[in-house]
């Protein structure tokens, strides 16, 4: 298989988005949102506040998983943008009939 072919099989099966937190910002948490996601800090610094009120830190680089745990919201604490990549895969519903050629 050619990477072109690989490219777009991975784009078939999986779902990515951006998720842009402003400087300062805070985005409350939705478990329905992140389900099934795998997360990376692609710049910036992101900060967990958990239901405890704890905070863990995330420089740019880091994967997380944010499925099922309790959390409040995400922090930016910086002063730059800080963006984040979520890739999940797509719900068989959606899954293409037939493999690319």
């Amino acid at each position: 298989m050619n990477w072109t072919a690989l490219a777009r099989l991975i784009t078939m099966a999986f779902n990515r988005r951006t998720v842009a937190l402003p400087a300062g910002s805070v985005h409350p948490y939705e478990q329905a949102e992140w389900e099934d996601a795998l997360v990376v800090v692609k710049a910036g610094v992101i900060e967990i506040e958990g239901l405890s009120g704890r905070r863990w830190r995330f420089p740019c680089g880091a994967m997380i998983w944010l499925t099922d745990l309790p959390v409040r919201a995400l922090h930016n604490p910086g002063e730059e943008t800080a963006l984040l990549c979520a890739i999940s895969r797509r719900p068989m519903s959606q899954a293409p009939s037939r493999r690319p050629t």
